[in-house]
């Protein structure tokens, strides 16, 4: 099997790919941080570095598994990928059921997809809210928009939400289900990563950080923000909580 990822899709990929003895070939952006390249490669998978972009990635992912007759596991925008992705709804509405407010990070949109269409289908009362980087907005630009559309550039701390464009079925989950789709600054996530560490004793990249740096803005009672994902260099992350 092979994916094109930033990251933590990569992972998962290869760890499934480990379960059942296959081979997975991960695409990964060449500035992808060490720390997220080990994790790949920890699970036995052969990471291939193409560009910068989640087109570069996905041209040469489509090239690999061509000549070598390999599957593609898409990172987002896939019926498959948005429905796994439900269940991390399906676990919020299980262990609070008082759950009000849900914010949830945004890059190609598989996350925001699955969990928004799982809690609405089940709860409507809930408030699902995508977070993204101010200078990533490629969601809140496509929305005002009315259709996907893909940004030039890309800039945040946050490096597993600079997808430039939304997928297109993830597109249409956030028209239909997503009630407001919020920016945060780099300034705010590493905030937001420091207030963590310190206040939740818990590891988090930028990436999974930009929920709560959200949700620290509001300060609203039984509010929950996923944060998906922990893979960040000590080094940098020592920077973040200094």
């Amino acid at each position: 099997m092979i994916t094109y990822s930033s990251g933590n899709h990569g992972q998962a990929v290869a760890l499934v790919a480990a379960a059942f003895n296959a081979p997975a070939v991960i695409v990964m952006p060449e500035t992808t941080p060490r720390v997220k390249v080990d994790g790949v490669r920890r699970h036995g998978a052969e990471v291939v570095f193409a560009g910068t972009t989640s087109t570069d990635r996905k041209v040469r992912a489509e090239e690999i598994a061509k000549a070598r007759g390999l599957t593609i596991v898409p990172p987002f925008d896939h019926p498959w990928i948005i429905a796994g992705q439900g269940t991390t709804g399906l676990e919020i509405l299980e262990q609070h059921s008082q759950v009000r407010s849900i914010f949830v990070p945004m890059g190609g949109g598989g996350q925001i997809a699955g969990v928004s269409a799982a809690v609405k289908r089940m709860r409507s009362s809930v408030r699902i809210i995508g977070v993204e980087p101010v200078r990533a907005a490629r969601m809140t630009a496509s929305l005002v928009a009315g259709a996907p559309v893909a940004l030039e550039t890309t800039f945040s701390i946050a490096d597993g939400l600079l997808t430039l464009r939304p997928g297109d079925l993830t597109f249409a989950h956030v028209q239909a289900f997503v009630d407001e789709v919020v920016t945060v600054s780099d300034e705010e996530i590493a905030t937001a990563v420091k207030w963590l560490f310190y206040e939740a004793k818990i590891v988090a990249e930028p990436s999974g950080a930009a929920t709560v740096a959200a949700a620290l803005r509001v300060n609203e009672p039984d509010t929950v923000a996923v944060v998906s994902g922990g893979n960040v260099d000590p080094d940098v992350f020592a920077g973040y909580i200094k």
